[in-house]
């Protein structure tokens, strides 16, 4: 029976795979097989013995089925799967399964191949947002829209800009989360307390041996565990990713509202329902659902950061903590992702709308444009605000264009020909360096 929405709603089959039960067997028994060799090199154990366990330390002969049955008597998850090992070695080889090691040098070890893997699909799934918040910031390079503050009109603005914001906001997330994979994809083999004791002499040798195998970084200094400060700055990351996204699904929701209607999500014209009574209705609800998994993602951070503190070296609070935090805010930041450059590969735009928009508002968004072209013509700016401002305020009222109030300004017209003002009122040439900006990003994203 399934009851978490994991398990039958929301995530890719290719991030589920790599925190499935399955792959959390199959990197533990390749750390167990790294040891054995790890101590064979370093001539602590026999090779040929270690080459037995390295050959039936893998899936394909310890079966996750056997590891439960073993677990239920046990009562131990790691026992379980060194007990599981020595079924199938030779009686020579079985003496050294797990030698030396303690449980979360396979378990930290394990879980740090399995992150591994999951930022490698995590990084292209932000490649691909920022390459499609590109493609649309170019193609909209010049599509002038009204910039909004406080939910008010503002300034002008191009879609393209925006867009740009958008997709520089990822690439840095991509930096971001390349800067922690090198702390997080980070395993230990030093033992119970972090002294490698049980390793003997050789055991930095062994630990280095076998994270090197593993394509691993290994933590120096530890007790029995690996730092869960390197955890909680991981949670932190893809919390910070998860919120951008549901900035970016946020801003389709405010300009899908029937009354601005700029841009939409796609709809499906044959059979997409919007509503199971209002049969007129296109609801954005993938980007609805993107700003739902995002809070989700962001409650994990709490249980992340308390997982740090631990009693001496080492309790077992964070174990259960992260079988949810670590697979769940992994598989929700990459549908997240995924969704994120649906929505924006498949995004309506309508330039059309956003010419009506700033049209309606009847050239109050040109104030700061007007202000600007009086100052050049020796106004001084404080006394050129005023006067902009009173105009706006007296069009506002009198329901008129703010060139109707302005054309009428002894002042104004003082200093200003017809042909300066209407261009001061013009939006397309009040975007300032927005093209260059967009310019930039497509260059920097691609």
């Amino acid at each position: 029976m399934s009851i978490c929405p994991i398990e039958f709603r929301y995530g890719r089959q290719q991030m589920k795979s790599i925190f499935s039960e399955e792959e959390k067997l199959k990197r533990s028994l390749e750390v167990e097989a790294a040891l054995a060799k790890a101590h064979a090199t370093l001539g602590n154990i026999p090779a040929a013995d270690a080459d037995d366990i390295a050959r039936h330390a893998s899936i394909g002969e310890v079966k996750l089925s056997r590891v439960k049955e073993i677990e239920k008597e046990t009562g131990h998850d790691i026992m379980a799967i060194v007990l599981a090992i020595n079924e199938r070695c030779s009686d020579s080889a079985r003496r050294y399964v797990h030698l030396g090691a303690t449980s979360n040098d396979i378990t930290d070890t394990a879980t740090a191949m399995q992150m591994k893997d999951a930022v490698a699909l995590l990084e292209e799934d932000l490649r691909n947002v920022m390459r499609v918040l590109a493609d649309l910031a170019k193609k909209h390079r010049d599509t002038v829209m009204l910039g909004r503050t406080h939910g008010q009109a503002a300034t002008p603005i191009t879609f393209g800009l925006k867009m740009a914001v958008y997709a520089l906001e990822m690439s840095r997330h991509l930096e971001r989360l390349q800067e922690t994979k090198k702390r997080v994809a980070v395993g230990k083999m030093s033992g119970a307390v972090g002294t490698g004791a049980a390793l003997g002499a050789k055991a930095l040798e062994i630990q280095e041996l076998v994270m090197t195998s593993l394509g691993l970084g290994y933590e120096e200094a530890s007790g029995q565990i690996v730092g869960r400060d390197r955890y909680a700055e991981l949670i932190a990351v893809l919390a910070n990713i998860c919120s951008s996204a549901e900035k970016f699904a946020t801003e389709v929701r405010n300009l899908q509202r029937n009354e601005i209607g700029e841009a939409a999500e796609a709809f499906g014209r044959e059979k997409q329902v919007g509503s199971s009574t209002m049969a007129h209705k296109e609801n954005p609800v993938t980007s609805e659902n993107i700003c739902g998994l995002a809070r989700v993602v962001r409650g994990l951070l709490i249980p992340a950061y308390e997982d740090i503190a631990y009693w001496h070296e080492r309790d077992i609070t964070q174990s259960s903590t992260e079988r949810f935090v670590i697979p769940h805010a992994f598989v929700l930041t990459d549908d997240i992702l995924v969704k994120t450059a649906d929505v924006f590969s498949k995004l309506r735009v309508n330039p059309d709308r956003m010419r009506e928009n700033i049209e309606r508002m009847k050239g109050q968004v040109m104030a700061e444009s007007v202000m600007i072209a009086l100052v050049a013509k020796g106004m001084g700016r404080q006394e050129a605000h005023k006067l902009t401002r009173d105009a706006a305020l007296a069009a506002r009222e009198k329901d008129v264009h703010l060139k109707e109030v302005l054309a009428k300004d002894k002042k104004v017209i003082s200093l200003l020909t017809a042909k300066e003002l209407e261009k001061a009122l013009d939006p397309a040439s009040y975007v300032g360096s927005s093209g260059k900006i967009v310019d930039i990003v497509v260059k920097k994203c691609k």
